[in-house]
């Protein structure tokens, strides 16, 4: 499971997508990572103020308020934590 802090969605994947994982957490089944993942994803409803789910696997969530300041775009950017599984690699449903 890989929880990320950017700011762009998760499933946008950007080169470089990894230098924003917070952490990451590995399971011996399937049935272990989806366990914790909807653990968080109940955590991450009652601090953020808005979700979004895309791809059937990846999880955004914000509020209004946690932004970034961007010198090169001369402007804040909303700022998101992700989170979603991958195996092998590949981001999974």
């Amino acid at each position: 499971m890989i929880y990320m802090k950017a700011d762009f969605e998760p499933w946008w994947l950007f080169d470089g997508w990894e230098e924003n994982v917070l952490s990451r957490q590995s399971f011996h089944d399937l049935s272990g990572a989806e366990s914790c993942l909807n653990e968080l994803i109940m955590k991450f409803r009652k601090r953020y103020q808005h979700e979004r789910m895309q791809k059937q696997c990846f999880y955004a969530f914000w509020s209004e308020d946690e932004k970034q300041f961007c010198e090169g775009c001369d402007d804040d950017l909303q700022i998101f934590h992700g989170i979603f599984l991958l195996h092998d690699g590949k981001p999974i449903e």
